[in-house]
This record gives structure tokens, sequence and C-alpha cells, in this order.
């Protein structure tokens, strides 16, 4: 990823701050989650969608245990070596808890020790929030758009 592409994605990122949380919905200042975050970036900066995101429930792929949303991140963005230090734009994974699936993703927006991230989660809509420990423990993986 480009230096100016990450901090594009940023700057769409940060349009989107305020945007309620809305379950499986991705539309600038009407509603979003962490996908539909991501998914509206994603459209800014390249067009359509890569694929079309079928109807997920809030406890998606955690029964039968598929780390469905690591699977899609890595058919279309670019994984990251995970001892590198993150960039502005990079999507981060999280595991929520331990023992689960991964299924909670944000943009990082600043490196370094005032590292932050953008993210939509349930009760907040979309906020850019400290990466700071608690959040930090819990990153699993970290892409790039391509």
């Amino acid at each position: 990823m480009t230096v100016e592409t990450g901090m594009r994605a940023v700057e769409i990122a940060r349009e989107w701050v305020g945007t309620p949380y809305r379950h499986q919905a991705s539309v600038r200042g009407a509603g979003a989650d962490c996908l539909g975050l991501l998914r509206g970036v994603w459209r800014e900066l390249f067009g359509s969608e890569p694929e079309p995101v079928p109807a997920y429930t809030w406890d998606w792929s955690e029964p039968e245990g598929a780390e469905r949303l690591w699977t899609a991140a890595r058919r279309h963005l670019r994984e990251c070596d995970m001892a590198s230090a993150p960039a502005p734009g990079e999507v981060v994974l999280f595991r929520m808890r331990d023992g689960s699936v991964a299924k909670h993703l944000g943009i990082i927006a600043e490196a370094g020790d005032a590292a932050t991230f953008i993210h939509a989660y349930t009760g907040h809509g979309v906020f850019e929030s400290p990466l700071s420990a608690p959040w930090l423990r819990r990153v699993v993986a970290r892409f790039e758009f391509p």
C-alpha cells in the first residue's frame, strides 16, 4: 500500500465518524457496523466492492469456529508482517475473546505512541479510539489495501 492510499483510507474513515452503529449497514451518516465501515472505505478507494457480503448474524462464525472475516480479508487485502510497526490506513483484525473467532476490525488512523484506530462498535457508532493495551492485545492480524 502506498502512503497516499493509507492516508486516503484514514481521511475517508474519518468522514464516517459519528455514523450510528447499525448491524450489517454500510451507509455513511445513516449506519454501519465495523465491516460496513471497511466496505464504505473500499468503495471510495476502489469503486464497487470485490464480492457480495452475505447476511450475517451477531454470532456469525462462532458456532462452527470458522475464521470467515480473516479469510475474506486475505482474499482482498494484503497481510502485513505483525513484527513491523502499524501504519496509518492499515486494517486491524481483532479477536475479542480468547478462543473465539476474529470478528471485529478497524482502520489505523495514527501510529506510534499515540496510536488510534477508527471502527464501528455496538452502542458507540463509528468513532476514533486509542489503540491502547486492551485493544492491542486483541489484534490478531493487520492488512493493507491493495
